[in-house]
């Protein structure tokens, strides 16, 4: 079978992580502009930081019908790749549960100190789901499930140590996280794209219907209520991106690859129509996840992924994404290592830089220094065969 994959696929992956993990490092600055941070839940306004993670389950959605087309090739059933596709989904969830938590937690209370905590929670991530692809580490000396069974033992461990800050309870459920959101959106929409295939209408008419189901969250136009996960937002974002793919494959199979362009800049202008003449109904509200905010995010990500689409696949421009790279082949290895880095250098090693390196436009430099950094380490991690496969 001859690829449809498309080199700004993975790029844009590369820098959507890129800028994850700078606007997560925001918050050691001071003196920024107000604008690159996250609005407030009060505002009416869409800040930088607002458009990553909307940036960021759209490119889950690019990728999912690539990796399901993989499985297919290999000769998996519908049955074994719906059992990945819920295992990969509980792995995000069951992180993205620690990590709320661990954001609410009681740190005078605990019986480990947070940082070691903290380390031994995102470790136990590694251990269990790290890529085993010679199913042995150490240098073959030890069983992949001895691994697994030690990180699953860390976490029972954690989760009986755990001191809630407003009672000194064990975990609860507030919400799901950055990383469980993307799970349950990834559950909706890979189990969809199996169902569905290429098939463009249909497709189409899923995608639109998330956005239906956020505006129902506000409005109630069909008197309804169908239960999803925190909100329709998310999934509408991923399936977003799912559509777009789908687009390409089909324009591709069809031998109509010009109308690339025009195809997705005109779906990411209606969007983003829609979402600025709906601004006066909803508010663009991240944390609201208003139906305003969902479509001219989702039109930034379009728009986005085609100037990379022109720059990377129309005109071959693609060793200076090289670079970072590693955050789009390891993405979820890119985003925990940071669990390691700030436990490590803040918490245990308290080491701090003078105010001069965390304020204003150097701040913003060491940020994104900080950034490479991570990316650079991922790589490292990934030539050593560490690597999560979710």
């Amino acid at each position: 079978m001859k690829s449809t994959r498309f080199a700004s696929i993975d790029i844009m992956r590369a820098v959507t992580m890129l800028l994850m993990i700078f606007v997560n490092d925001l918050w050691s600055l001071t003196d920024i502009p107000g604008w690159l941070g996250h609005a407030k839940g009060s505002e009416d306004r869409l800040g930088f930081s607002d458009i990553i993670f909307p940036a960021f389950l759209f490119i889950v959605g690019l990728s999912i019908p690539y990796a399901i087309k993989a499985r297919i090739s290999k000769g998996e059933s519908n049955l074994e790749i719906l059992k990945h596709i819920a295992l990969r989904s509980v792995a995000l969830i069951v992180m993205g549960f620690f990590h709320v938590n661990l954001e609410n937690i009681n740190a005078s209370e605990l019986s480990i100190a947070k940082p070691y905590w903290q380390i031994l929670m995102t470790l136990s991530f590694f251990l269990i789901w790290n890529n085993y692809t010679d199913k042995k580490a150490f240098n073959g000396k030890v069983p992949e499930w001895v691994m697994q069974v030690a990180g699953i033992a860390i976490l029972i461990l954690l989760f009986f140590t755990y001191k809630d800050s407003t009672d000194n309870d064990l975990m609860k459920f507030r919400w799901y996280g950055i990383l469980g959101l993307i799970g349950w959106s990834y559950l909706f929409c890979a189990t969809l794209y199996l169902l569905l295939r290429d098939n463009l209408i249909w497709i189409g008419i899923a995608c639109f219907a998330f956005y239906l189901l956020n505006v129902n969250q506000f409005i109630q136009p069909f008197d309804i209520s169908i239960p999803l996960v925190v909100s329709a937002s998310n999934p509408a974002s991923v399936m977003t991106g799912v559509l777009v793919t789908v687009i390409l494959i089909n324009l591709k199979a069809k031998e109509r690859i010009g109308q690339i362009i025009p195809v997705l800049l005109g779906l990411g202008t209606i969007l983003m129509i829609f979402g600025i003449l709906t601004r006066p109904e909803w508010g663009i509200s991240k944390i609201g996840a208003t139906p305003s905010w969902t479509a001219i995010c989702a039109g930034i990500s379009i728009t986005t992924f085609v100037v990379l689409h022109i720059v990377a696949d129309k005109m071959g421009h693609v060793k200076w994404a090289s670079i970072i790279s590693p955050a789009g082949y390891s993405t979820l290895t890119c985003y925990l290592v940071p669990y390691f880095a700030y436990a490590i250098v803040y918490n245990i090693m308290h080491l701090n830089l003078p105010d001069v390196m965390t304020t204003g436009v150097i701040g913003l430099i060491k940020s994104m220094l900080f950034s490479m950094i991570i990316i650079w380490i991922t790589g490292l991690l990934f030539k050593f065969k560490i690597s999560l496969k979710i």
